[in-house]
């Protein structure tokens, strides 16, 4: 079918200019587009219940006769309101339409029709309001829904829908090969394509389901393997020697086993000195991996070459440039900071610096990534938070270099399936013990009726000498129902806390406010920080026991977990309270995920299955291929067969140019679109 995403969807009857654009909402711009966008959910119209059998809070169909005709009247507001009963052998069930006036003319009385939706208790007894209809002479079906935008019915892609079908060719090729097909007992292309948008029963809703979402997966993993098997680029930087021993001498503390495994991972891979390494190291919050890069940068300088950190927010490159600086300094190795916020003349000396060699260790933000950054020999390149950054962020870092070495590092615990989704063209080193003394924080969800004993309790905590964080997840109060950072830190300064010093802090302030802010509390000088999420990576401040998350549903347990980081990061007891009034069982069975653990690998594996991929980081910067029928979390046991598919096709056919594989190939071309990967 690859020719109809060649043919604007506009050529579809009924299509024109004005709704292509609504359709280019949507993500569609072809035929093959709109073939390839499945129903979200269908309406079951096969399965007809007698009225007598249905349920109050159960959306069912029903075939009634329509007892008298439907009358009409406006209400208040405006809004017309249509009544009317209709019934069959077993009973009777009350109609109620809104805002739609042609309903005395679309119903007509004794005659038969399918009613579905949701049966509510009215006054008069077993209701339905604003159901779908159709007359009853016509064969019940199921029904698919789609997604829409605003002038975009589900009923308007459904038509398209139709004459889109009837557009594929009697014969499709395709692109699974047959011996696959029989072998998972997998639904042939076309028929898959028909059943998922206007299946006859339940059974193909699944049979074109698990079709459709083992092709995605096993493109998925052809497209991530092609990756991993394109040839390494090879460096020029030369690794000689391994100085993580001398390197270690220099700590006061000793570095965990996870820590010492993961630096000789990155050593052993940088050593060859033929292939560049690209290894993502993951740790939960603590874990240790900023003395990770410390490490591999110290090995990476000692033999000659320079070594660059890129942080997504100014105030953690400089918690990283205080940090390396500190410790690599008196060793004679200069390490420089360059963050948007320093002037030109600042910026001008370190980039003099740098270019002829005098720098050693660069530490920064996106401006390592400037046109006017030119290295003399840069041989590693580490970027913190990984997921902040695109995937052309990260190349344009490398191209600085004559293929300098990568080191990814990422604080947020990415289920093992999803990090080899995320990264397939990195190996992974997990960092899965915390350093002695790292404190357990206690996690408490609590609503409005302990709001009081909560501020007390900061109070307590603030008398002893110790500092908390009260984390908002908006600005202002706009957003009705969610707390705002300026109101609240303004209300809590006149009121409960008026005796107590309070900062604030949030992502439109200038940069180097925020810096000033977050000096102060660093400093001491702030004992409350009424912050949006913008600490969620920050600075480390041991001298903070507590934060409390208001509108704690309104954030992702990841999130929830990376926000929790910010305290337990000293000597002293410390906890993570949850505000929230969510009544939902999904909200509330998150949130007491996060009560029942610390362990950010669990933490992420309920937020993955709660959640699914596409929501994970909150935005969609970090690489993976947008999938539109497959599920990472929901579909592991196709995934697996997928996964085994593409290890039989791989050792079955010389490469992937083989012609039987054509359509394949086309297909992971297609996938990778759009995500920054070039594939062959």
């Amino acid at each position: 079918m690859g020719s109809l995403y060649e043919v604007p969807i506009e050529k579809i009857s009924g299509v024109g200019e004005k709704r292509a654009r609504l359709y280019g909402k949507l993500g569609i711009a072809s035929v093959g587009d709109l073939i390839r966008f499945y129903p979200r959910t269908y309406e079951d119209w096969s399965h007809i219940k007698p009225v007598c059998e249905t349920a109050v809070g159960e959306t069912c169909c029903v075939k009634a006769q329509v007892e008298m005709t439907p009358s009409a009247r406006t209400v208040s507001g405006g809004r017309w309101l249509s009544s009317t009963r209709v019934s069959d052998d077993t009973g009777f069930i009350n109609l109620t339409f809104f805002n739609n006036p042609y309903i005395p003319r679309m119903l007509h009385r004794g005659r038969e029709y399918l009613f579905y939706g949701k049966i509510t208790e009215g006054m008069g007894g077993r209701e339905l309001v604003n159901p779908q209809f159709a007359d009853a002479s016509k064969p019940p079906v199921i029904r698919p829904i789609y997604s829409q935008v605003a002038g975009l019915t589900t009923k308007n892609i459904e038509s398209a829908m139709h004459y889109a079908l009837n557009m594929l060719p009697e014969i499709i090729k395709d692109p699974i090969p047959q011996d696959i097909l029989s072998r998972y007992e997998l639904m042939e292309l076309r028929t898959a394509l028909c059943r998922i948008h206007f299946p006859i029963s339940q059974e193909d809703i699944e049979n074109s389901r698990r079709r459709l979402i083992f092709e995605e997966l096993l493109v998925l993993v052809l497209g991530l393997s092609s990756i991993k098997n394109m040839p390494d680029k090879l460096t020029n930087v030369r690794i000689h020697k391994n100085y993580t021993s001398e390197f270690v001498d220099l700590l006061p503390f000793r570095l965990t086993d996870a820590q010492l495994s993961a630096i000789s991972d990155c050593i052993n891979d940088m050593s060859k000195n033929t292939a560049a390494m690209n290894r993502l190291v993951q740790g939960d919050v603590g874990s240790g991996k900023t003395m990770v890069a410390a490490a591999v940068a110290y090995t990476c300088i000692k033999n000659g070459s320079q070594a660059a950190m890129m942080a997504p927010t100014e105030i953690l490159a400089r918690q990283h440039y205080d940090s390396f600086n500190k410790l690599l300094t008196p060793v004679g190795m200069n390490v420089r900071l360059l963050t948007g916020s320093m002037t030109q003349k600042q910026k001008r000396e370190v980039l003099e610096e740098l270019e002829c060699g005098e720098v050693d260790f660069l530490v920064g933000t996106h401006s390592l990534i400037s046109d006017n950054v030119s290295f003399r020999d840069l041989g590693l390149v580490v970027t913190d938070e990984q997921h902040r950054f695109g995937v052309r962020q990260r190349s344009t870092l490398l191209a600085k270099g004559s293929n300098p070495h990568l080191l990814v590092m990422s604080a947020t615990p990415i289920p093992r399936t999803l990090a080899l989704m995320i990264y397939g063209d990195l190996d992974i080193s997990v960092i899965n013990e915390l350093p002695p003394g790292r404190q357990t924080v206690d996690t408490l969800l609590i609503d409005e009726s302990i709001r009081e004993r909560a501020y007390n309790f900061l109070k307590k905590n603030i008398n002893e000498g110790r500092q908390c964080y009260i984390v908002c997840p908006a600005v202002d109060n706009t957003d009705t129902g969610l707390k705002g950072v300026e109101e609240y830190a303004d209300e809590i300064r006149r009121t409960v806390f008026r005796d107590y010093r309070v900062g604030m802090l949030h992502g439109k302030m200038k940069a180097a406010d925020k810096d000033a802010v977050m000096a102060e509390f660093v400093n001491g000088d702030i004992d409350i920080l009424v912050s949006t999420t913008v600490i969620e990576v920050g600075v480390d401040v041991p001298n903070s026991t507590i934060i409390l998350i208001e509108n704690a549903e309104r954030f992702g347990l990841s999130q929830l977990h990376q926000l929790r980081g910010r305290v337990g990061r000293g000597k002293y007891k410390s906890y993570c309270i949850l505000m929230s009034e969510a009544k939902g069982a999904d909200a509330l069975k998150r949130l007491k995920a996060l009560c029942a653990t610390n362990d950010g690998f669990k933490i992420a594996d309920e937020d993955l299955k709660l959640r699914g991929p596409g929501d994970f980081f909150g935005s969609r910067q970090h690489g993976l291929p947008e999938l539109k029928i497959a599920d990472l979390a929901e579909n592991v046991d196709v995934l697996r067969d997928a996964q085994a598919a593409a290890k039989d096709i791989s050792e079955r056919y010389a490469d992937m140019n083989d012609n039987e594989l054509r359509g394949l190939r086309a297909e992971v071309r297609m996938l990778f679109t759009g995500v920054g990967t070039q594939l062959n």
